[in-house]
């Protein structure tokens, strides 16, 4: 992302933080950067850029941090523990903005269109990243339910004053757990239908 393009989106951060969502105009941000309106809309056309610009900084900045090879020893729920955490390290500067973000999302269905796609993304991104096939059917119920755990804890997360987000830790530790446990049950029943079918009759 060019210079220009982050100080922009730095700068709708800022004023979403200020403001609100609604309050904000892209001449706004283009005023406060002092950025002419067809420059500002050769790089981002309409507000809804800038919120997947957003996203897209934040997605960057989790798989950044993550290995370029898989550490034998770790189980796939310590690497997604991992990339949360840095996903919620990452947000915790802008939550106003994400505050902001996520009430219009609930009103406008051009952002929730936006916003859903976006999150589906970012939730395959990091199944991939762990090691963890995010394609197909299996897949698309991966993302889903990795999505209700980031939906979960996010609530926690936006109530965590703590300076190294320990709720948020411990929140996600839970959740992550239990969707462990349920993971190795559906494998056991899985593998114990599959033996029925495939073993010859007596």
């Amino acid at each position: 992302m060019s210079d220009t393009r982050e100080e922009l989106l730095d700068m709708f951060l800022r004023l979403l933080a200020e403001r609100g969502y609604d309050d904000v105009s892209l001449g706004d941000v283009g005023a406060a950067a002092s950025l002419g309106m067809a420059e500002l809309y050769r790089l981002y056309p309409d507000k809804l850029a800038l919120v997947q610009a957003f996203m897209a900084r934040i997605d960057g900045e989790v798989l950044a941090g993550t290995p370029a090879s898989l550490d034998p020893e770790e189980t796939v729920r310590d690497r997604l523990f991992d990339m949360l955490m840095r996903r919620f390290d990452a947000l915790k500067p802008h939550r106003m903005a994400l505050t902001s973000i996520r009430r219009a999302g609930r009103r406008d269905p051009m952002m929730a269109l936006v916003l859903g796609p976006g999150l589906m993304r970012s939730m395959a991104a990091m199944l991939e990243a762990a090691g963890v096939s995010g394609r197909g059917l299996p897949g698309a119920i991966r993302q889903n339910a990795l999505l209700a755990i980031y939906a979960a804890v996010s609530r926690v997360f936006d109530r965590d004053e703590s300076a190294d987000l320990s709720k948020t830790m411990a929140a996600l530790d839970s959740r992550l757990k239990t969707a462990e446990r349920w993971a190795q049950t559906i494998d056991k029943y899985t593998d114990f239908r599959r033996d029925r079918v495939v073993s010859p009759a007596p």
